[in-house]
Order: C-alpha cells, then sequence, then structure tokens
C-alpha cells in the first residue's frame, strides 16, 4: 500500500501539521510519498526529503499551486491518484478545502478527522463534539483521508534522505482565482502548534481587555492567544484566535481558559491539552469540570497577579 501525503506550507518551510499528518500516513503501514504542490517551494521539498519514512518527495512548481486553491490542486492530486491506495492531508483550513473536491472527483466517499488508524481501512474518528468515538471502514479503492493533526505527534527527520522527483502540473480548471489575502501578523507562536495557549471567553468583554489582561501574561509565557466562539462573534477576537469545534483544535502542553464558561463546542477543540488551567469566577462553570486546576477569580484581578508574579520569576 502506497500513501501519498499532501504537504501543507508556505512556499518557503513545511508547516506543523506536515510532520503530524505523516505519522498518521505511516501509521497505514504503507510506503509514504509526499507531494509539494506551490511555487518557488524548493526548500519545502528538500526539507521534506528529510522525514522520516518519506521515500519520495512529488515536487509541482508551478504558479497554478502558488496559494494550494482547491481546484487546481484537487486536479493535480486526481491525476497522480491511480499510482496511490490512500491521499491522506492534514485536517487544517487547506486540507478540508482540498480534500473534499478530490474525494468528488473520484467518486469515493471521504474519511475526515481521524484519530486513530486501527487498520489500513479502518480508522477511528470523534462525533458529536468528541462525546463519542466512531470506527470507519472503507472499501474505497483509494482511501481519501483527512488527519485531526492535535492527536498525533510530529515526525522527525530520519536517517535516510528521499529523492525529489518534480512532476508536470494538470491542466488548471480555470474556475477560480486568488484574488488577495489579508494576514494578521504576529510574533507569537501559531495557534495550531503553540505549547502554550491562553484563551479568553466572553467574559472578556472587550478586545481592549484582550490587549490589557491577556496579552501581558502570553507574552511573559511565549504563548499563543486562543478565543471563544462567543468572543469572536462579539467582535473582541479575530476569526483566527477561534478555539472549537467550529475554529482550530489544539492539544497545547498548557492551555488556560480565562472567562470560559466550558460550552461542548469550545471543549471539542481544545480537551486533548496536556494540562488545562481554568480561570473563572463562577464555580459551577463546566470548564472546571475539565480542567486540571482551576481558580474561582475575578480574572480582571487574576490576571494582573499572575503577569505580576511571572515578572518575579523572569518571564
Amino acid at each position: 500500500m502506497t500513501t501519498l501525503l499532501i504537504a501543507e506550507h508556505d512556499n518557503s518551510a513545511l508547516k506543523d501539521a506536515t510532520n503530524k499528518a505523516l505519522t498518521a500516513a505511516k501509521a497505514l503501514g504503507a510506503e509514504v510519498h509526499v507531494l509539494v504542490a506551490g511555487r518557488s517551494c524548493r526548500p519545502v521539498a528538500d526539507a521534506a526529503t528529510n522525514l522520516d519514512g518519506v521515500k519520495k518527495v512529488l515536487l509541482a512548481d508551478q504558479p497554478a499551486y502558488d496559494h494550494m486553491l482547491a481546484e487546481p490542486m484537487a486536479a493535480l492530486v486526481v491525476t497522480l491518484a491511480p499510482s496511490y491506495e490512500a491521499i491522506v492531508a492534514p485536517a487544517t483550513t487547506t486540507g478540508k478545502n482540498i480534500m473534499p473536491r478530490v474525494a468528488a472527483l473520484l467518486d469515493v466517499m471521504q474519511v475526515s478527522d481521524i484519530v486513530k488508524v486501527i487498520a489500513p481501512d479502518t480508522f477511528e474518528r470523534l462525533i458529536y463534539a468528541g462525546n463519542a468515538v466512531q470506527t470507519v471502514r472503507s472499501r474505497d479503492k483509494v482511501k481519501v483521508i483527512t488527519v485531526r493533526t492535535s492527536t498525533f505527534q510530529p515526525t522527525g527527520t530520519g536517517k535516510e534522505t528521499a529523492l525529489i522527483e518534480e512532476i508536470a502540473g494538470a491542466p488548471d480548471p480555470g474556475i477560480s482565482s486568488f484574488v488577495a489575502e489579508d494576514l494578521s501578523k504576529s510574533e507569537r507562536p501559531e495557534l495550531t502548534s503553540a505549547k502554550i495557549i491562553i484563551s479568553g471567553g466572553r467574559a472578556m468583554q472587550s478586545r481592549e481587555n484582550f490587549t490589557k489582561y491577556i496579552e501581558p501574561v502570553a507574552d511573559k509565557l511565549g504563548a499563543a492567544i486562543g478565543a471563544s466562539r462567543a468572543a469572536v462573534d462579539a467582535g473582541y477576537a479575530p476569526n483566527d484566535w477561534q478555539v472549537g469545534q467550529t475554529g482550530k483544535v489544539v492539544a497545547p502542553e498548557l492551555y488556560i481558559a480565562v472567562g470560559i464558561s466550558g460550552a461542548i463546542q469550545h471543549l471539542a477543540g481544545m480537551k486533548d491539552s496536556k494540562v488545562i488551567v481554568a480561570i473563572n469566577k463562577d464555580g459551577d462553570a463546566p470548564i472546571f469540570q475539565v480542567a486540571d486546576y482551576g481558580l474561582v477569580a475575578d480574572l480582571y484581578q487574576a490576571l494582573p497577579e499572575l503577569a505580576a508574579e511571572l515578572g518575579k520569576l523572569g518571564r
């Protein structure tokens, strides 16, 4: 069984989601090839050759793949599909954009958001906001799979270097085009790969309070900042900070939930965190049921005190 892993990158470096999805791809018991499609993305292909378990890197360096739009990417993957028994991608925004189209064009079902590989044709995935585990068996000739990366450890470098094979791009369907992007810039870690995350909820009451209370603690801890859906919907935080079932799924070493009640939607995105700390003035908030450490306190008093103590520790 040979597996094709679609690499996620920014044309200069591999993203951590690729390393984690590779761990799942290797669990299929197959030879793994990595597809690097982009523009001027040779450095990404070079990095992929050093990953443990990768036998070949397919490099499609074409302008059409500059922003990994779903339509040209799906067309490329479909042309490669006959050589593979499984096609795998991280369940990120990009992966969720590309893979359903690939599955539709191949006329197979997609196995989404897997958290465990039981056998090459059998997988586990979470349903009901993570409250139940579903076992799925696919009899399709080609398995189209997205991986919940928060449940897999990243694959490191190996002893052998894979070969790079340059491939021609597929004809561009020409039904979509890139217009522009407005990216938030931050020196903080990326939310999905951060080791420490501090998130605020609706109790933060304003964007200014995120800046005044959350950011000082995040800066001292070297943490990424997240938010609940309620905080995002209220305009207190940008969309790319949202953690939860309809946001980003994270599993950092430390997750600090500030003023977050603990709705099922939010818990689905962070309950795999190694250590969960909750700060909430409501002692009956559901977040305390999943927290390893809980502090019943007013966040407007607790956070400045926490920032001050971290300052004493030289953080």
